[in-house]
């Protein structure tokens, strides 16, 4: 009897005990914190699935190199292709078999698409488009045409630009998976951490309200800010969430209108990156910014002097190759040449890059790239129809300015008389 009882105890605590011992998992590719608001209701959206990959904590200091190491030896390696698109930006992201895209170049081009196929790539996990301005999202139709693309950011601000609405209508007629990113929302794609850092919510004003998101590689991190200005970097600022970041782009091409030094400071980089055209009319990167940076003994590379850039990291230390060798210097985007250049983050060879800045072209602001500050100075064109410009883009001639509200054909005759105003 005494057996029985004794049998019978030791089976009932090993069922409770067995009971105990089963795992939740779950499945996907993206993760995020809190949910998402998706405002734009004509365009098909699907339900993220949650990840296999959990969030990274938070990053450590630049300078600890102890354990953290053993995290980051097992990442794939990271390419981060800064690709040479002119007076535009695009960015391509590859790690083992993920691809992301940040930007898509300008609409009178083919670099993305094709620079893309060079490289091997298939399928995109996710393209971002930091603002719908033309030389951010160019190209953006023709990629989600070309590609296997699973998921596309905007910022929700609108456009009736012809090559916004061709955007909207890839995403569309695609089925792509459409978000809305806001402030302090945070995302896994395989091992890459991406924390979205603006806009909390949105206005209309399409350069200010750019997509600005954190990217985490094990220890390594890339800050993106498309063409946000200064006010809303301050806001990033006071929005406590953590900015450090190892390289940064610049914001806006390297524009005045950018790169607050508080917030550079905030940020601290070991290296910047800008993307301009070489000789471009709007002396990007300006004499200003890349001083800051210099005085900072902060990296700088460009697009205009180093053609296509390429950070290649393991999560921890990280490389940097240029199509081109040379140097930011003032007032000149020269010294460029065929051959490649190679620098390494303990390398300081090119820390000693000073600055560069020609004067923006007086004589023609090209409507179809010119910032929304620039437009001003063609005679009529205020604020209000500085932003209307903004949104109809592209021109095909001076004469479609009359396409803005409150420019008539009287206005259009003072525009053409002063001469300023020019299409490329």
């Amino acid at each position: 009897m005494y057996k029985k009882l004794i049998l019978s105890l030791f089976l009932s605590i090993f069922l409770v005990a067995c009971g105990q011992s089963v795992d939740q998992k779950t499945s996907g590719d993206f993760t995020s914190e809190v949910d998402i608001e998706e405002t734009q209701t004509d365009i098909t959206k699907e339900e993220n699935s949650a990840s296999d990959n959990p969030i990274f904590e938070e990053k450590k200091e630049k300078t600890d190199k102890d354990e953290s190491s053993n995290q980051t030896a097992i990442l794939p390696e990271l390419k981060v292709h800064y690709i040479d698109v002119g007076q535009a930006d695009a960015t391509l992201f590859q790690y083992g078999d993920h691809n992301i895209l940040f930007d898509a170049g300008d609409w009178r081009g083919n670099e993305v698409v094709n620079y893309l196929q060079s490289q091997g790539v298939s399928k995109l996990d996710l393209v971002i488009g930091s603002h719908p301005d033309a030389d951010h999202i160019g190209q953006l139709g023709d990629v989600i045409n070309s590609f296997e693309v699973t998921e596309v950011w905007l910022s929700g601000n609108e456009s009736t630009s012809n090559t916004f609405q061709l955007a909207l209508e890839a995403i569309y007629n695609h089925g792509t998976n459409y978000i809305e990113p806001r402030s302090g929302e945070e995302y896994d794609i395989g091992p890459m951490n991406l924390k979205v850092l603006y806009p909390l919510s949105i206005t209309g004003k399409s350069n200010e309200e750019s997509i600005s998101v954190l990217f985490t590689y094990g220890e390594v991190t890339f800050l993106f800010t498309g063409d946000a200005d200064r006010n809303a970097e301050k806001r990033m600022m006071n929005s406590g969430i953590e900015l450090d970041a190892n390289i940064l782009q610049l914001g806006h091409h390297g524009s005045r209108t950018s790169s607050d030094p508080s917030f550079i400071n905030a940020v601290s980089p070991e290296v910047a990156i800008y993307s301009a055209g070489a000789d471009n009319s709007y002396g990007h990167p300006h004499q200003e910014v890349v001083l800051l940076i210099s005085n900072a003994d902060i990296e700088l590379y460009g697009t205009d002097v180093h053609g296509t850039i390429i950070v290649t990291t393991d999560g921890f230390n990280y490389s940097i190759k240029t199509k081109n060798n040379g140097t930011v210097t003032p007032k000149s985007t020269s010294s460029s040449n065929s051959n490649g250049g190679t620098n390494s983050k303990s390398n300081s060879n090119s820390s000693d890059s000073t600055n560069t800045d020609s004067k923006v072209n007086s004589s023609c602001v090209f409507i179809n790239t010119a910032s929304v500050e620039e437009v001003q100075s063609i005679i009529h064109v205020g604020p209000e129809r500085a932003q209307d410009l903004i949104n109809l883009r592209p021109f095909t001639s001076v004469k479609d300015l009359t396409r803005i509200k409150g420019i008539g054909d009287a206005r259009m005759r003072d525009i053409e008389a002063q001469g300023i105003a020019c299409v490329n």
